[in-house]
């Protein structure tokens, strides 16, 4: 007779779905959203616990299986920039970690309860595989990404930015480099005035954060030129600033809408 204990059933589906949304979001170069994360995982595990109860065993079928994926991306990714993508891609990992899972069963049909160890053991080595793609399709597109943090105001943002060696924007005054990063990647240190960062133009952006005793002389304006034209892009110097964990040095941080595409939010 085959016994499963609800309880071990619940907690290691629940860090199944975790890392299963962690792996995504790390493939997909997001801010990482723990708390999402979790609450997704958590809705995953319920179902999943519910679904083995007799009672209920209707909630086993496909279509049951696929809105519970659906409602777990939305409650993780439904904040992103591209949230079929992230959802895409956790429904990737996802059947590649079921599908590791399956081989290791002794025969098809067989119920095996898996431990945490193995469970980690097999995700670990399916992420790494995913990763091994993410960065192999990144080198046939002729795109490197890095990760950025950087500290301003006592806030943090992190965020992925692409390796632009055309970017070749600097303060006149003192030939600082500076990274362009688009407002939404901003949102974590602005908080309820990152909306001035994409409504407002460069001049009035200025001016409007300028009258904020927070803001007062921390941003100013440079000009600029591009294949696009040229003009003024407003930028601010952050207390600290890291380049895939290494500290980076005299680097500045400008403010564009246009610093963002598939997979990142600045442009290095």
């Amino acid at each position: 007779m085959k016994s499963l204990y609800l309880d071990l059933f619940f907690f290691l589906n629940l860090s199944a779905d975790y890392l299963i949304c962690l792996s995504a979001g790390r493939i997909c170069s997001l801010r990482l959203r723990r708390m999402r994360y979790l609450l997704a995982s958590l809705l995953g595990a319920v179902y999943a616990a519910l679904s083995v109860l007799p009672a209920l065993a209707f909630l086993s079928a496909p279509c049951w299986r696929l809105g519970a994926a659906l409602l777990m991306g939305l409650l993780a990714f439904g904040g992103e920039a591209r949230p079929l993508r992230c959802m895409l891609t956790m429904l990737a990992v996802a059947a590649l970690f079921g599908g590791a899972l399956y081989a290791l069963m002794p025969r098809p049909g067989a119920l095996r309860c898996f431990s945490l160890r193995e469970l980690l053991a097999v995700f670990f080595c399916c992420y790494g595989l995913l990763k091994l793609f993410s960065r192999t399709r990144e080198r046939w597109d002729g795109q490197r990404k890095a990760q950025v943090r950087l500290l301003f105001q006592g806030r943090e943002a992190v965020f992925s930015a692409l390796v632009d060696s055309g970017n070749s924007l600097r303060c006149p005054d003192t030939g600082e480099r500076a990274v362009i990063v688009s407002p939404p990647a901003l949102r974590p240190i602005f908080l309820e005035h990152s909306v001035l960062l994409e409504e407002l133009a460069p001049i009035d952006l200025v001016e409007a954060l300028s009258q904020l005793p927070a803001y007062m002389g921390k941003l100013r304006l440079i000009p600029f030129r591009s294949l696009g034209g040229s003009g003024l892009v407003p930028v601010f110097r952050p207390e600290q600033i890291w380049i895939d964990g290494r500290e980076a040095g005299d680097l500045l941080v400008a403010v564009s809408p246009e610093a963002r595409g598939n997979g990142f939010e600045a442009i290095l």
